[in-house]
């Protein structure tokens, strides 16, 4: 493969170009000249919200993919920048009062901690029923919940771009190091995969790994083209680069070395995939998001998208449907329309389940079978993905139907099972059984999997928490 050398990041006359990566944090909000078209009491709320919440904004986001004239509406706007509903009521007055009365910091701070504590900041047992052991030692940088796919989480990868609004992860950005996890050690990556057989498909995540340069990526996937790690078939990588900085794979000083890390581990024999992270078909549609579309397809990976369903951002099938046709015209795979998840502004941007399942099956009807590759809706819970199929009435009851897409136990997978209907649920841990029965089929193995005894350096793919009450 032949690649374009990388563009200059400053013009002759020594400002900056497109391609230089600028980033905003909460403490810069009032330097993004865009903002003064909004009123100061708007302007105040924004930043007591990122008191609590993480932000982090780029140039590129700003310039190229906000409809400034549509704000606040704008669905790009309130993906990336607060909105005062994303706290509840009292926290948000709460906060807003101290912001502007610039209350000290660490009164400041012991209420923005007590309100980010309610916000449940790990869901799905990711802090504490995922992580493996190795040697007696709990690996803080790693997630191993399905047996054949292990997460990774660099260190170096522990940021992004620009945050999403909605992240299920917003805990990892907020500073605290008792809300975050990483790895820092590589070998121990190596190691843990080496003992483990069973995983055959690594995902990177994080925060976003394609912050990394180049040489760091290096460092952790290319000793995985050694013989003793052949049972490592597909590496996946979680981003949302080809949204929120395309030019990593275009113009920055690496990205040559980052698409030659790809072809390599490709040529080499390895599954490599994109996860990519979208939610609106503008993301797809500036010049610099085609190019890194075509230059990472050069390298024979696979992208795939996924993204969950927002209020206030693309709960409409027509969107959804737009997003897909755009995806396939692009050569990207779509994959995955998640259920928000139960934790950080989720009540901002959580839709009914059965409003979910319109929705994708409004945007289902638009598309070509090209577009319907991806599943959904589907709920990333702690027994596995739940999928809602649909509303049907069985025996008389008005129910939901629901199948495991994926779960802690194969054999629970593509199992249909029956939850009462209910148009206000918006989370598995919503919903009641069906038809009288007390608990679902899969619940009684999810408690006795919670039960058992970790193993030393073993899979805690069979750890969960246990009872209805806890369940999600």
């Amino acid at each position: 493969m032949v690649f374009l050398p990388a563009t200059s990041d400053r013009r002759h006359d020594g400002s900056l170009d497109d391609t230089t990566f600028q980033v905003f944090g909460a403490q810069h909000l009032r330097r993004i000249p865009q903002l003064e078209r909004l009123g100061a009491d708007q302007r105040l709320s924004m930043r007591a919200v990122a008191a609590v919440l993480p932000f982090r904004v780029n140039r590129y986001v700003i310039d190229h993919l906000i409809d400034w004239d549509s704000v606040p509406d704008d669905p790009m706007f309130q993906l990336t920048f607060p909105q005062p509903r994303m706290l509840r009521g009292e926290d948000f007055r709460k906060v807003r009062d101290m912001v502007a009365s610039e209350a000290p910091r660490d009164e400041l701070q012991a209420v923005v901690a007590r309100i980010r504590m309610g916000l449940n900041p790990h869901p799905a047992g990711q802090q504490d029923l995922n992580v493996p052991t190795l040697d007696g030692r709990r690996l803080d940088g790693m997630q191993h919940k399905y047996p054949e796919t292990l997460l990774f989480f660099p260190s170096h990868g522990q940021t992004c771009h620009s945050y999403c609004t909605f992240c299920f992860r917003w805990a990892q950005f907020v500073g605290d190091k008792e809300l975050r996890f990483s790895a820092n050690q590589t070998a121990d990556l190596h190691e843990y995969l080496r003992r483990h057989g069973e995983v055959t498909d690594l995902l990177v995540t994080g925060g976003d790994p394609m912050v990394m340069k180049a040489h760091h990526l290096r460092d952790y996937l290319e000793p995985l083209l050694r013989p003793e790690f052949d049972h490592v078939q597909s590496i996946r990588i979680g981003t949302k680069s080809l949204t929120f900085w395309p030019h990593r794979f275009v113009s920055d000083a690496d990205a040559d070395d980052v698409l030659r890390l790809f072809e390599e581990l490709v040529d080499a024999g390895k599954h490599v995939a994109l996860m990519a992270h979208y939610n609106h078909a503008r993301e797809l549609g500036t010049d610099a998001a085609r190019a890194a579309i075509r230059r990472v397809r050069d390298t024979g990976v696979t992208i795939r998208s996924q993204g969950p369903l927002l209020a206030n951002v693309n709960d409409d099938a027509d969107v959804w449907a737009d997003l897909w046709r755009e995806q396939v015209r692009a050569g990207v795979v779509p994959y995955y329309m998640f259920v928000e998840r139960d934790t950080g502004a989720r009540r901002y941007f959580e839709v009914p389940l059965v409003r979910a399942w319109e929705i994708y099956r409004g945007a289902m009807q638009q598309v070509s079978g090209l577009g319907r590759t991806a599943r959904g809706p589907s709920m990333s819970a702690a027994p596995g993905k739940v999928e809602v199929q649909g509303v049907a009435e069985v025996q008389g009851e008005e129910v939901f139907v629901l199948r495991f897409v994926q779960a802690r136990n194969a054999a629970w997978v593509q199992r249909p099972f029956f939850a009462r209907f209910d148009d206000r649920a918006t989370w598995l841990d919503d919903l009641e059984p069906a038809f009288g029965e007390e608990r679902f089929f899969f619940e009684d193995a999810f408690a006795a999997m919670c039960a058992r005894p970790r193993r030393d350096g073993g899979s805690v793919a069979a750890s969960a928490v246990p009872g209805r009450e806890a369940r999600g």
